[in-house]
């Protein structure tokens, strides 16, 4: 019984089986004896089942071996059981499948974990939903451009303008969306795509904030455009201004008299007096394409407000302003350069000031915190007229100004600041309430 071959050993049970079947009958039909047949029948029919037990052995673990495989089970082993050399090579063949399926299940996971960890630190924004808006993946990129945590549904986002236009992209569509982003300027252009996965179907898109090469852009052309009206109106202006002064001289000193004399000087002295002009008007100009890289240090943001008040007190005082300086933490610090900070601290103030001049009850606040990224805000606040919405756009272009003396150039000089601090400036307004300058770093 303990053969090591499956056809001993089934030939051996045969054999048992019939000298059973032959003693069984014997007893039954040449012996008095009835209980002696019964033992003997109850022994037939256990070797009747240990045979067709022994016998279905390999179909049971070929069934075995099909199951796990249909259920992706490939931790099922079959260790050889000394049945035969055909049988060890049946159960040595469905382990090395086993090991085959192992091995492709280790690799397929490996390359998902790949994949996952590409797209959750892509630096472009992934969102896959359906068409009912449920959000079947959004990586890292888009739930910060976002401002999620969490994103289960398009509907759940703020504004909700922007999660329904989202779920209107067609597949193929590409758009670009302004959404509101608590003052910040951020331009999102997106791209969707359709991909069907277990026989449904999912929307793809891409989020990228390119409101930063935008501005890159356009302050490129203008600093083009700049280099080049200085150019040429320098060429122009610096002869007249030397033969202003020249024909000034010798007119004081010709041998004019009376009337004549006096309105040869005085338009002598006009022309010189534009061209000085001139030239001090396009070097404010020139101070966008000549800033030099900042100083980085690290400022407490308590004394920079403490400066800016002590410069500013006596024209707040002259004005009736109250001025108000709110910063949490009291230890709040940041990275910036002292001077290009305070120039443009100094040109927010110096709008703010204009703005509230001749009003009733006017303040002005410098508030400083951390955003919910950790970033640190600075914010220059006035209750004055505020920024009508079709101005607000147009605050940082060079040359633009709502102001009948304005030059239009120091918020572009404050926005090349920022950009070379490696951060931004925006501007929120609500017309006869507040209207508010953010700094962000």
């Amino acid at each position: 019984m303990s053969s090591r071959n499956f056809q001993l050993q089934c030939s051996v049970r045969v054999l048992l089986l019939g000298a059973s079947l032959a003693l069984f009958f014997y007893l039954l039909l040449h012996t008095a004896y009835r209980a002696t047949p019964l033992v003997v029948g109850l022994a037939i029919a256990y070797q009747l089942y240990a045979l067709i037990h022994y016998v279905g052995q390999t179909n049971r673990e070929l069934s075995r071996f099909l199951l796990s495989i249909q259920h992706g089970d490939f931790s099922q082993t079959f260790p050889a059981t000394g049945a035969g050399a055909a049988f060890d090579e049946l159960r040595l063949a469905f382990n090395q499948v086993m090991d085959a399926f192992r091995l492709a299940r280790a690799e397929k996971e490996e390359h998902l974990r790949y994949l996952q960890t590409i797209v959750q630190h892509v630096g472009v924004g992934l969102i896959a939903f359906r068409g009912d808006g449920s959000v079947e993946l959004a990586n890292t990129a888009a739930k910060r451009l976002l401002k999620r945590s969490v994103l289960r549904n398009l509907r759940d986002l703020e504004p909700p303008a922007l999660g329904q236009s989202l779920l209107g992209l067609k597949p193929g569509q590409k758009a670009l969306l302004k959404p509101d982003a608590e003052g910040e300027r951020v331009q999102l252009a997106v791209s969707a795509t359709a991909f069907r996965l277990h026989e449904q179907e999912y929307i793809l898109v891409s989020l990228q904030n390119i409101h930063s090469e935008l501005e890159e852009q356009e302050l490129e052309a203008w600093q083009r455009l700049i280099r080049v009206l200085t150019h040429e109106i320098m060429n122009s202006i610096t002869p007249i201004t030397s033969l202003a002064a020249t024909a000034d001289g010798l007119l004081r000193q010709a041998p004019l008299s009376g009337e004549g004399l006096a309105d040869a000087q005085e338009a002598v002295g006009t022309i010189r007096r534009r061209s000085a002009g001139l030239l001090h008007f396009v070097e404010d100009y020139r101070q966008l394409t000549r800033l030099p890289a900042p100083h980085f240090q690290i400022l407490s943001v308590r004394e920079i407000g403490g400066r800016i008040e002590q410069l500013m007190r006596p024209q707040l005082a002259q004005a009736g302003i109250a001025f108000c300086l709110d910063i949490a933490p009291e230890s709040l610090e940041v990275t910036a350069d002292l001077e290009q900070l305070e120039q443009v601290l100094i040109n927010l103030f110096t709008n703010a000031l204009q703005a509230l001049q001749g009003r009733q009850g006017g303040r002005i606040a410098l508030r400083a915190r951390m955003d919910e990224r950790g970033r640190v805000l600075l914010e220059v606040a006035d209750n004055g007229p505020g920024i009508v919405p079709e101005a607000l756009e147009k605050v940082f272009i060079p040359f633009f100004t709502t102001k009948p003396d304005g030059s239009g150039i120091g918020l572009s000089l404050c926005q090349q600041i920022m950009r070379l601090h490696r951060g931004t400036i925006s501007a929120r307004s609500r017309p006869g309430e507040e209207t508010v300058f953010t700094l962000r770093f």
